[in-house]
């Protein structure tokens, strides 16, 4: 049986509901969202014997506006976008959105060395597996 390396957590935290199956009343269902809006950055994944690699596209965000966390196994992206023109606005027609993403990872990934690197826009977290998630070559002995 393979295992699972990461999959997105794109489903809400259920609410706690009543006896009947309605939602209990001033709960949210995504308890890990705040109240802001946010984007959701298309991401590339691409997989090798060493790991993952997750290619993320967040333009307008800087190196100290990007965070990246892991909590109970949900690795999250978030990337916080700010206006760079000069002053402040007089008149606007559109908002810069946020980004917002997360991925449930797998025990295939050694979350102890997770790293990443943000470039022109484009975030590249390396998820490495776990040596036991690793394929192995098996020496053969001759008698």
């Amino acid at each position: 049986m393979e295992e699972k390396t990461m999959a997105e957590k794109t489903i809400p935290t259920t609410a706690p509901t009543t006896a009947h199956g309605a939602e209990k009343a001033g709960v949210t269902r995504e308890e890990t969202r705040q109240e802001e809006r946010y984007l959701v950055p298309p991401v590339d994944i691409y997989e090798t014997t060493e790991g993952l690699t997750v290619v993320a596209d967040l333009p307008g965000v800087g190196k100290d506006d990007v965070s990246i966390r892991i909590d109970d196994s949900i690795l999250t992206i978030e990337g916080k976008t700010r206006h760079s023109a000069p002053g402040n606005p007089v008149y606007t027609e559109y908002s810069l959105l946020s980004y917002f993403r997360q991925f449930q990872l797998g025990e295939a990934v050694n979350q102890e060395k997770i790293s990443a690197d943000l470039k022109n826009g484009t975030l590249i977290v390396y998820l490495p597996k776990a040596e036991k998630a690793k394929p192995k070559q098996i020496k053969v002995n001759v008698a």
